[in-house]
């Protein structure tokens, strides 16, 4: 298990909804890798919710595209965009209950598209929403000239850093 540290904090206007941790209405994942999977734990805001304490189906959608677009930082060493998303909602997921864990995994790539399995977990590690996100995908010097991509080896401290 690793801490995958947020090299974009550093970017002027960094402003993310799913990842920054400076805005302070957005949602401030963190992430860490194990193995082959990227995972988030995060805990929901009441101000999250939709119909009553459930969290809002739409924040779901959105916890999961983000990390899967961590998963293609980290994993795939690229960045791109979301190019489809296949969401089933299983089980509802309350903003009043605890930590939820997320978990993203590749599922295959189809030349340049990652498609990348991820799962929603309740506290008590029950699976409550699944999706298939697909990403398109670009080489890894395209990204850093188009899509602000900042170099994989910025996701990760270094033995200068500490």
């Amino acid at each position: 298990m690793r801490n995958i540290r947020n090299p974009f904090v550093s970017f002027e206007g960094y402003n993310c909804f799913g990842c920054s941790p400076g805005n302070a209405l957005g949602l401030h994942m963190t992430f860490i890798e194990e193995g082959e999977e990227i995972v988030s734990h995060w805990e929901p805001k009441k101000h999250f919710q939709g119909y009553q304490t459930i969290l809002h189906g739409g924040i779901q959608a959105t916890l999961m595209d983000e990390i899967a677009s961590w998963f293609v930082y980290v994993k795939l060493k690229s960045a791109g965009v979301t190019s489809k998303a296949e969401i089933r909602y299983i089980k509802p997921l309350y903003v009043d209950r605890g930590v939820l864990t997320i978990r993203a995994s590749l599922l295959q790539m189809r030349r340049n598209l990652a498609d990348i399995q991820v799962k929603i977990f309740d506290h008590e590690a029950v699976l409550c929403a699944e999706s298939l996100m697909v990403f398109f995908t670009v080489p890894a010097h395209k990204a850093i000239e188009n899509l602000y991509y900042p170099g994989a080896e910025s996701f990760f401290e270094t033995a200068d850093d500490k």
